[in-house]
């Protein structure tokens, strides 16, 4: 039975990544933005390229998360926080929030490659201050490509998950486990996002130093 994810900000091509990927693996996905035509319109476009009987959805963000019992935060950090604000009615008891946020800013005319520091010591910190204590947060998803996502064959790059609450590391690694090629990691407390979100940036110099734009993370010796 597939269960019901909301992708806040899921009309961007991280978000639109995740969801043309889970739905194929059978999720039942709702697409989430600012604007319901928006999504709509995303979520037409993903079910005419998959070409089959898949589940996807769209409308705002609000009514997203409301009906939802799994939602991925896949906005820029510079709405993060004014988004989360604006969503803390909507939420619900049980509900699993994964954060894929990364804090970068660009140069002028730059790529967005330089970390902003965050008080609470990373995005996915900030998230589990600004949402109720009844959701789970998890930080996952930060080094993996939209372009890789957006590819048809397997994606190469381990997924770090970082919570502090099991359920939501368990769920959170399942549905990583469901994008071909990737492997979820444990990637220790929620604490340790500040980490992982700093790979983000090292990733995004690797791609402009070589030319590519799929380039993530590996770990070897682990069983």
């Amino acid at each position: 039975m597939s269960r019901k994810i909301a992708i806040v900000g899921g009309t961007g091509p991280e978000g639109s990544g995740l969801a043309a990927r889970w739905a194929a693996a059978g999720e039942h996905i709702v697409i989430g933005s600012r604007d319901a035509n928006r999504a709509a319109e995303t979520a037409k476009l993903l079910r005419a390229r998959l070409g089959r009987n898949v589940e996807i959805e769209g409308t705002e963000n609000a009514t997203a998360v409301a009906q939802c019992e799994v939602v991925v935060l896949t906005v820029p950090f510079s709405g993060h926080a004014a988004l989360l604000k604006q969503l803390k009615p909507h939420w619900k008891p049980g509900q699993i929030l994964m954060d894929t946020t990364v804090p970068l800013a660009a140069s002028v005319g730059g790529s967005p490659s330089q970390m902003l520091s965050v008080w609470e010591g990373s995005a996915a910190q900030q998230t589990r201050q600004l949402v109720p204590s009844s959701v789970a947060v998890a930080a996952a998803f930060h080094n993996v490509s939209a372009a890789a996502l957006a590819q048809s064959g397997p994606v190469d790059c381990d997924i770090l998950v970082c919570s502090d609450d099991d359920e939501a590391k368990r769920v959170t690694s399942e549905l990583a486990e469901k994008i071909s090629g990737a492997r979820a990691l444990n990637g220790g407390k929620l604490e340790n996002a500040r980490i992982v979100e700093s790979l983000t940036a090292l990733l995004i110099g690797l791609n402009i130093r070589y030319k590519v734009n799929t380039a993530g993370i590996r770990f070897t010796g682990l069983p």
